[in-house]
């Protein structure tokens, strides 16, 4: 009877460490959504109306003063980082004329809600876009027991739109 719970133990502690993990390194999905040739690195401030913009997403202080990002044409890719429960979750976005085309976990970090990394999940982010109010143009669905990392994930997409929609008006200025 010992053996059974130590190895249930075993099994149930082994799960949560799986599921932490570097799923692709950033520099790995930005040149993968380049073709291999990603252009330079662009950085736009976080300041003003913007950082306001952004916390309202968030819920809390905006800790971003900057954000990298890489463009090419009508493609932009980010890589932004939100805390789930405790710990921050690393999630690479391609936005396409204004329209998410990828977004993907490329670093978790926290023991529970590693579900949302699964192509089930992230999928229904795609071309998804941002309405004039900054909410996602589509309900995203949840994950019983990952709320906390789906919120993450949702305020990501709606951060990337944003800030992609602000390099973009800046361009044409």
């Amino acid at each position: 009877m010992i053996y059974k719970v130590f190895f249930l133990l075993l099994v149930t502690a082994c799960t949560h460490v799986s599921a932490r993990g570097v799923y692709q390194q950033p520099d790995e999905f930005i040149a993968q959504a380049f073709d291999g040739e990603p252009p330079a690195t662009s950085v736009i401030w976080i300041k003003g109306e913007l950082k306001q913009q952004i916390e309202k997403i968030l819920q809390h202080k905006n800790n971003y003063r900057r954000a990298r990002y890489w463009q090419k044409a009508q493609r932009s890719v980010w890589v932004l980082k939100e805390v789930g429960k405790t710990e921050p979750i690393t999630v690479g976005i391609i936005i396409d004329e204004d329209k998410i085309s990828q977004l993907k976990v490329l670093e978790f970090r926290e023991t529970r809600g590693w579900e949302v990394r699964y192509p089930f999940f992230t999928k229904q982010f795609k071309q998804i876009t941002l309405k004039d109010d900054n909410n996602l143009s589509a309900t995203i669905d949840g994950i019983s027991g990952a709320t906390l990392s789906v919120r993450a994930l949702h305020k990501l997409a709606q951060i990337a739109l944003l800030l992609n929609k602000t390099v973009n008006q800046d361009a044409t200025k």
